[in-house]
């Protein structure tokens, strides 16, 4: 890992999904304390060391996180994750844990992660969701 990773979670999203840059533009706000990274996860260069390999298969369909020591989270356990680091979303993370929520929580997350495209504009009115080669 270089140095910057070390320092900081990188949160690896969809930089061409307009939803997830309108997310990550939120969680860049929310970051005080700047710790964390955002990637395009498009570009395999972005791709930090992680202790599991990571797949853009994987990727397309949620979110990741890569804490500094490697260890990888996607979709709602990486929100849970980012939540956990900044202090204006700490006083929630008891209740991401509260028995079922994680359940919960990861079928909004696929729900929103399989409609994003719509959720949002797209270029000139036309988002696809990339095909899985």
């Amino acid at each position: 890992m270089s140095a910057s990773e070390k320092r900081r979670a990188v949160v690896l999203f969809d930089g061409e999904c307009p939803f997830c840059r309108k997310s990550v533009s939120i969680l860049k706000r929310l970051d005080w304390l700047k710790r964390f990274e955002f990637r395009n996860m498009r570009r395999r260069e972005n791709w930090p060391t992680t202790k599991e390999p990571l797949s853009m298969e994987r990727m397309i369909e949620e979110m990741h996180l890569i804490t500094t020591d490697g260890s990888v989270y996607a979709g709602f356990d990486a929100f849970r994750w980012i939540f956990s680091q900044m202090p204006i979303t700490m006083g929630l993370v008891p209740f991401m844990f509260v028995p079922g929520v994680s359940q919960m929580g990861n079928r909004m997350y696929r729900w929103v992660a399989t409609r994003r495209f719509q959720l949002l504009p797209c270029h000139e009115g036309v988002c696809v969701l990339p095909s899985k080669r």
